[in-house]
């Protein structure tokens, strides 16, 4: 089985958002049982918080039923986790800092979109309901290449 985490800062807006889509990606491929996925946040602002009504908003809009409950991410996570997908430059920084890891086993997520218009996910945390659907949106895409490039399909 393989593990993917993603992680942002607090853990109820972009990572959660992740997870949510990718795992809704690897059960439309009949994968679900070969790849478990979490999320996590730098930052323990949040935890054991649902994810922020926005994100649950535009993931029901995209008819994604979700429920997590926000965590702080740990060393072990390092070890667990095959893949560690970061939304951001300042959450790979502290990533690889909490994790004592060298940055190469930390990917930005929009790695993996080559078209991509932005080199980090906009965290839209103060913005309004349309800055989640474009991280939606920024995801969605990211999120399938990823996918492509793991040849799954």
């Amino acid at each position: 089985m393989q593990k993917v985490l993603f992680v942002c800062l607090g853990n109820i807006c972009r990572s959660p958002m992740a997870q949510a889509i990718f795992q809704n990606k690897i059960t439309q491929l009949g994968l679900e049982d070969d790849w478990e996925c979490d999320s996590a946040g730098t930052g323990g602002y949040h935890i054991g918080d649902q994810p922020d009504h926005r994100t649950l908003q535009v993931l029901k809009e995209n008819k994604i039923d979700f429920a997590h409950k926000s965590r702080k991410l740990v060393i072990s996570d390092l070890e667990f986790f095959d893949h560690i997908l970061v939304m951001d430059h300042s959450n790979w920084e502290d990533t690889a800092r909490i994790l004592e890891a060298k940055k190469e086993t930390i990917s930005m997520v929009l790695d993996y979109d080559p078209e991509a218009e932005f080199t980090d996910v906009p965290d839209p945390y103060y913005g309004n309901i349309d800055d989640f659907r474009l991280v939606y949106k920024i995801l969605d895409k990211a999120i399938s290449s990823f996918i492509d490039h793991l040849d799954l399909k």
